[in-house]
């Protein structure tokens, strides 16, 4: 009779020992594959979060080398002089601009500029104080010539601009602004605005020059949206007065065509940012614009993705110890109630090398039921405990970025507020950065199933191994003499 008959004829007499030991193993597979779908879900997620989120590269002027200038001036101005600085803010054209754009890695790009204008045959809003008010935010407010009252954000795609993007505007009637509106003089107007001068889709107004009255530009409202952003009281600087246009408008009423200073690309594939950014200097060659990547958002996902595959790859490591030394110990007490048998099966002429084969087997076939048990149970397991995983992943790097300075950059750069004062209308905005809890999607695959099969046979054996060197060392005359 060989070995693995016996082992089939052992296992199924001893019934109740056998549904013990196929419990027992269940349940260690079953955590060692939770752990291991965990764990490649968390990488594959990590490939996938880091496409999704994407990362940026920002095209504006090189501040440093601005302040040098000045700087120099300053220095070079004699102490009776009263002349001030001059700060002139640097452009790049719209040609070098969609040239770099046309590179491999990008999968959208937006440029954005930004200028004031007075309204002229209606009125911008203004917000004044509840104690003047009563409470009413929403009034009419005069024209003003010293400045203008109302902000022009110059976008490629309102889609691209961050307001947009991020929900702080919504489109509540007509439509955005689209590439089709370059060199057109369509605008996408504030609902409160257009509430205070009954204006809808399709009418016209006009905007004044805000140094010249006198020139005037009619333009069409082709949608309306809905800010959600608060004000400081402040005419100019209500969300409500701000319009959207082609980059192109704007510059045509800031007298800058051709010229932009702000363009924000978003990569296709984050890992190539760096190549993009050295090939798109070589295309800008002009040291006083500058490009910086902002990457932190697919960075963070990523981390947190791999923080959570490596804490399954230590639950699979740990569980899988605890389970060799669970079943090696149980392996090895059986081993010690069956010294008559196997000092029986010694005596007529078995190798032990054979005696050692059949508990190997025996486990095997334990564990061969194991698997087909944990593999049923082991998504159901993973779920729970990959969502748990990711929100300790997000809980982490949220108290770790508390108390971190709330600004940043404008990564799509829909407004271009980073390279104009502030006073040239539109509120400003503290960014912070803030980041969705990545999913995990929990399948299983084949690979993990083939992983743990692995896994189990490494169990087996370091299993057997304990009980293995117990019966190369015994002696049968000795065991049947002591029996």
């Amino acid at each position: 009779m060989n070995f693995i008959k016996r082992a089939g004829i052992t296992l199924w007499a001893r019934k109740g020992r056998t549904i013990l030991l196929m419990i027992t193993a269940s349940v260690i597979l079953m955590f060692v594959m939770a752990g291991l779908i965990i764990q490649n879900a968390a990488l594959t997620s990590a490939k996938t979060a880091t496409n999704s989120v994407g990362s940026t590269v920002t095209l504006s002027q090189n501040r440093e080398k601005m302040m040098q200038k000045m700087q120099k001036q300053m220095s070079s101005a004699t102490s009776s002089s009263n002349q001030k600085p001059t700060f002139t803010q640097a452009t790049t054209t719209v040609t070098k601009v969609k040239k770099i754009a046309a590179l491999s890695n990008v999968a959208s790009y937006n440029i954005s500029t930004s200028t004031s204008v007075n309204a002229s045959g209606f009125n911008a809003v203004s917000t004044t104080s509840s104690s003047n008010q009563n409470g009413m935010g929403g009034q009419i407010f005069g024209n003003s010539s010293s400045s203008g009252n109302i902000q022009v954000n110059g976008v490629s795609t309102t889609a691209g601009s961050s307001s947009f993007s991020d929900n702080t505007a919504k489109i509540i009637s007509g439509r955005g602004i689209k590439t089709s509106d370059e060199n057109k003089n369509n605008v996408v107007i504030e609902s409160e605005l257009a509430t205070a001068n009954n204006l809808k889709v399709g009418d016209s107004i006009k905007v004044a020059d805000s140094s010249d009255s006198s020139k005037k530009t009619s333009v069409k409202i082709v949608g309306i949206y809905k800010a959600k952003t608060t004000t400081n009281g402040f005419s100019r600087q209500d969300p409500s007065n701000t319009i959207y246009a082609s980059y192109t408008l704007s510059n045509q009423l800031a007298g800058t065509e051709g010229k932009v200073s702000n363009v924000t690309y978003t990569m296709s594939d984050p890992s190539k940012t760096q190549a993009f950014t050295k090939a798109a200097k070589k295309i800008l060659n002009d040291s006083d614009m500058t490009l910086t990547s902002d990457a932190a958002a697919y960075k963070a996902a990523a981390k947190q993705m791999k923080g959570v595959a490596s804490f399954a790859s230590k639950i699979v490591w740990v569980v899988a110890i605890a389970g060799v030394l669970i079943l090696g110990l149980i392996i090895l007490l059986i081993t010690r109630e069956r010294r008559r048998e196997i000092g029986i099966l010694v005596s007529l002429g078995e190798t032990k090398m054979k005696v050692v084969a059949q508990l190997f087997t025996e486990l095997l076939i334990v564990l061969a039921v194991a698997l087909g048990i944990a593999t049923a149970a082991g998504t159901a397991v993973s779920g729970p405990i990959s969502n748990s995983l990711v929100q300790q992943q997000s809980s982490q790097q949220s108290a770790m970025s508390q108390g971190a300075p709330g600004g940043g950059m404008n990564k799509s750069g829909g407004q271009g507020q980073g390279n104009r004062a502030p006073m040239n209308g539109g509120g400003m905005r503290m960014a912070g950065t803030t980041g969705k809890m990545t999913n995990i999607n929990t399948v299983l695959t084949p690979g993990a199933i083939a992983e743990l099969g692995g896994m189990a046979i490494l169990i087996a054996l370091l299993s057997v191994s304990g009980a293995g060197i117990t019966i190369l060392r015994m002696k049968p005359k000795k065991i049947l003499q002591a029996d």
